[in-house]
């Protein structure tokens, strides 16, 4: 079971003495309400001001940003199609010399099957 029965956490309580140090601020301040409010609202003009530089520079930063991602998927996409058309190139000529290779077995195997029609021919007509 926990240590606060009554339902109130630690951050309400924080939250609370957050209020009470503002109230207690704000009624001993030394300058006047009028003052008090002024350099609140200047320092909330400070803010936004400084904000909206912060904002542009990160703008900036982003598209400069997005212009080094687009240059470095171009160089990565150029580089893909060079070895694609590399490996079609190597695929091809791999294609074109396993034809060849077949081509000179098919003579091979050819003038082989004439010589042997033919060492047939020879023996049975010489035997008849």
């Amino acid at each position: 079971m926990s240590d606060n029965d009554n339902g109130v956490s630690g951050f309400g309580w924080f939250l609370a003495g957050l209020g009470i140090g503002a109230l207690v601020g704000v009624l001993y301040a030394p300058k006047a309400g009028k003052e008090t409010r002024d350099d609140i609202v200047a320092g909330a003009l400070d803010a936004k001001e400084r904000a909206a530089v912060l904002a542009e520079q990160a703008r900036e930063r982003a598209t400069a940003l997005a212009g080094q991602g687009k240059q470095q998927v171009g160089e990565y996409v150029d580089r893909g199609k060079e070895y694609y058309d590399r490996g079609r190139t190597q695929w091809t000529q791999y294609v074109e010399k396993g034809k060849s290779l077949v081509h000179e077995q098919q003579e091979k195997v050819g003038a082989a099957i004439d010589a042997g029609k033919e060492a047939y021919v020879s023996t049975t007509t010489d035997k008849a």
